[in-house]
């Protein structure tokens, strides 16, 4: 056996009993509090693994893989032992005990979040203000790492975007890009105005046609720095003061579609700022 692939010294080299201790405190990474106090993050599912595996490096604690995903998916394996020696091959039993929702693979990684904003001059930045739902989250992170955005800026009262939940609806776009979190919303508004951006709200009642600015329209620049800032799923912009928002953008929607989900209308929105964004460097 080459020392990539050796155990830790007295640990089996096949992990099979869903009680260990080891396997107890993996799997007690999807709680918040442990995630706090360990500086560690649960990470679940071939693809979420996967990004990690590649976007990590040092941060990459531990891998676990079951004997049948590694069969399905050699390539995850041979990169997962290219990146840390500490890849453990577990039953489908540690597996699910790990987590039932890990499709037989795992993986730790330390906390990636950032507190605190930086003194840095980004000019495509995505706002969350008080996204609750995890899938939601992950989503607006997924579609902010696709469209191109700089970073994700979480604020106070938004889910814990550490969240194995969060972590695996980004599809691993959590380990591609910056993600502020603990940051209050005044601050947040502060920090993109002294960098000269435009904040803009997507929200259906808004007073600018997205639409519109698509084509040109004065009311709103896509190519210029801009910060996009989402709501919350149930209650919009209520708890948040929209009046230091310079742009409130509203979605056009034709059918009989009455809106559309926070991370529908964040990809819409943030797919146009890229097109835009496109046609300026052409």
């Amino acid at each position: 056996m080459s020392a990539e692939n050796q155990p830790r010294r007295g640990r089996p080299a096949l992990l099979d009993n869903p009680n260990a201790d080891r396997i107890r405190k993996v799997a007690a990474l999807a709680g918040r509090s442990v995630r706090r106090r360990t500086g560690e993050v649960l990470v679940e599912g071939p693809q979420a693994v996967r990004e990690a595996v590649r976007f990590c490096g040092s941060d990459l604690v531990d891998v676990y893989i079951s004997e049948d995903v590694a069969a399905r998916e050699p390539q995850l394996l041979k990169e997962a032992r290219k990146a840390t020696r500490w890849v453990h091959m577990v039953t489908p039993e540690v597996a699910k005990a790990i987590s039932p929702s890990a499709q037989g693979v795992a993986a730790v990684v330390k906390d990636f979040r950032t507190d605190g904003l930086p003194k840095v001059d980004w000019d495509f930045v995505v706002i969350m203000g008080q996204t609750q739902d995890p899938g939601n989250a992950g989503n607006i992170i997924r579609a902010a790492d696709a469209a191109g955005a700089d970073a994700v800026i979480a604020c106070s009262g938004t889910v814990d975007v550490s969240s194995p939940k969060v972590v695996r609806a980004s599809a691993g776009s959590v380990f591609h890009l910056p993600s502020i979190v603990n940051v209050g919303f005044e601050e947040v508004v502060e920090w993109v105005k002294a960098r000269g951006m435009t904040l803009a709200a997507a929200d259906g009642r808004g007073s600018v046609d997205l639409f519109d600015a698509e084509d040109g329209a004065e009311s709103l620049n896509l190519a210029a720095p801009i910060a996009w800032v989402f709501g919350n799923e149930a209650h919009g912009f209520d708890q948040l003061d929209i009046s230091k928002v310079d742009s409130v953008v509203s979605i056009p929607l034709g059918g009989h579609a009455e809106s559309l989900n926070v991370s529908a209308a964040a990809a819409v929105c943030l797919f146009s700022t890229a097109k835009a964004r496109r046609r300026m460097r052409a």
